[in-house]
């Protein structure tokens, strides 16, 4: 990874999670080790949330996707995050936890959907 995909990685996070919460996400990454804040977002960031062929809300609505059915509850939160700043809707996330339920189990599902309870919760004033 080039230091530009790497800078290219820190400003699409920026503008998925806000000018306001890019500061916090990378230093979470960096507490965990700075190679991986580095390989996030250069990699994640710079090399995949930048390909063409899928805007950002589809691009979103998958890896909400995947990640509940992986059980991936950090990352989970993250990208409900990023999905809703990057045009999905909330009825959209819940039909997005209806096809993980049956393809991943209920059990993904309602994770998911707490998830996304709380996190719609925080952002509703």
């Amino acid at each position: 990874m080039t230091d530009e995909q790497y800078q290219q990685g820190i400003e699409q996070f920026a503008r998925m999670v806000g000018d306001d919460q890019i500061d916090a996400l990378r230093e979470r990454f960096r507490q965990v080790s700075p190679e991986f804040e580095r390989a996030v977002m250069g990699i994640v960031g710079g090399e995949i949330w930048t390909r063409p062929n899928l805007d950002l809300r589809t691009r979103s609505l998958v890896s909400v996707a995947v990640l509940a059915a992986l059980g991936r509850v950090n990352a989970l939160e993250l990208n409900i995050r990023m999905a809703l700043n990057n045009g999905a809707a909330e009825e959209e996330l819940v039909e997005t936890f209806f096809h993980v339920a049956i393809y991943a189990g209920f059990a993904a599902a309602w994770d998911g959907l707490e998830r996304m309870r709380r996190v719609v919760d925080e952002l509703t004033p």
